[in-house]
């Protein structure tokens, strides 16, 4: 099957993508917040837009809450909130999110969608490598993580901390958006050819809703498989880079014979066998295989902007590093085993940024690696 040619440079006006089909891309995020279709209670960070995708931050206050919430329809998220908050508090000088309990933060950023966009948001990278359970909700929403075509209103994040407890403070951002313009979702066939050309993935590509990868626990000599959260760490300030010992929040584990027993309950990082890579004209997001393959599930942090990996980002392809909790029964991981799938989709023009070109990206050409707070072990 024969793609149709990508953009093959960024639109002169940036309004216009916002009619194409597709992810938008960064221009596009700058003319929307020009338009005031996303609106900002504070200026905008610098590096905060994406090549494809928006940052989200914390606002100043944060709600405990009972349980984890939906809105519904004709209900808005500050009516929940009177039902379930427990207790509010002001997180302008810091606060611990404790392990175990949920939250809900108002953000710094609301939306007044045109009819025709909508839109889908994720945990960033280094959210999901600590665990840290992290949805998007909106009024009159039913589903987390996504943003009706046309919705005008506040946003938030509800956040629970599954392994560590965290401290937060106003304009963090542990989530991110990504804006559609309908949607340009490859089918199997468009993969095949897409990988046909631009060799997306090291090794044979296994194409089935997505491109499939699998789990690398048959590393070089003396090198670990991965990394299981401690069950009685300390706390970690989200703004300290590089500043912890992994020894102190994480176990090193070694496979056996290619082999790996998840605990129920645990939480692990791992890494893919394959490198992958996102063209430049494409972004990908991060699913689950199937979930009856197993009593495990891959994580949540899922969006791949365009250039990760790529050569013309200064990538010469990246493993994906899997975000994997063990459920109900121990079950036994085996190298090569398939354990998720990237779905590819259209940008709607080439992004005038790329991932991992001059915006300081953490994970480029990454292996098996922590979240940034983490020093090398």
């Amino acid at each position: 099957m024969t793609l149709p040619d990508p953009p093959s440079a960024p639109l002169s006006d940036p309004l216009a993508t916002l009619g194409a089909r597709g992810v938008l891309p960064v221009q596009s995020l700058r003319a929307m917040l020009k338009a005031g279709q996303i609106t900002m209670a504070r200026p905008p960070a610098a590096d905060q837009i994406q090549p494809a995708s928006l940052d989200l931050r914390l606002g100043t206050r944060a709600w405990r809450v009972r349980a984890s919430f939906l809105t519904g329809k004709g209900r808005r998220v500050s009516e929940r909130l009177d039902e379930f908050a427990m207790h509010s508090m002001d997180i302008t000088d810091g606060a611990v999110l404790e392990k175990g309990c949920v939250y809900v933060v108002p953000l710094a950023e609301g939306l007044a969608l045109p009819p025709d966009i909508h839109a889908v948001a994720n945990a960033k990278s280094s959210t999901g490598r600590l665990d840290l359970l992290t949805r998007l909700i909106t009024d009159h929403g039913t589903e987390f993580d996504r943003v009706t075509p046309g919705y005008h209103g506040p946003l938030y994040a509800e956040i629970c901390p599954r392994s560590f407890s965290v401290l937060v403070r106003p304009g963090m951002r542990l989530n991110q958006i990504r804006f559609r313009c309908d949607s340009a979702v490859l089918s199997d066939a468009e993969l095949a050819a897409l990988h046909a050309r631009e060799t997306l993935v090291s090794g044979p590509a296994h194409i089935s809703e997505g491109l499939g990868f699998s789990v690398d626990l048959r590393p070089a000599a003396g090198q670990i498989v991965g990394w299981r959260a401690r069950p009685h760490a300390g706390v970690i300030d989200l703004d300290r880079i590089g500043a912890y010992d992994p020894a102190a929040f994480w176990d090193p584990l070694q496979a056996e014979d290619g082999r790996l027993i998840l605990d129920p309950g645990a939480f692990y990082i791992l890494v893919s066998r394959e490198a992958v890579h996102i063209p430049p004209d494409y972004a990908a997001e991060m699913a689950p295989f199937l979930a009856m393959a197993g009593e495990f599930r891959v994580h949540y942090a899922g969006f791949f902007d365009p250039g990760f990996g790529h050569d013309a980002a200064g990538g010469a392809g990246a493993r994906g590093v899997l975000e994997v909790r063990c459920h109900e029964a121990p079950f036994v991981l085996e190298h090569g085993q398939i354990v998720g799938r990237l779905v590819y989709e259209r940008m709607a023009a080439r992004p005038e940024t790329l991932y991992g070109t001059g915006i300081a990206s953490n994970y480029q050409g990454q292996g098996l690696k922590l979240s940034k707070h983490f020093r090398a072990p």
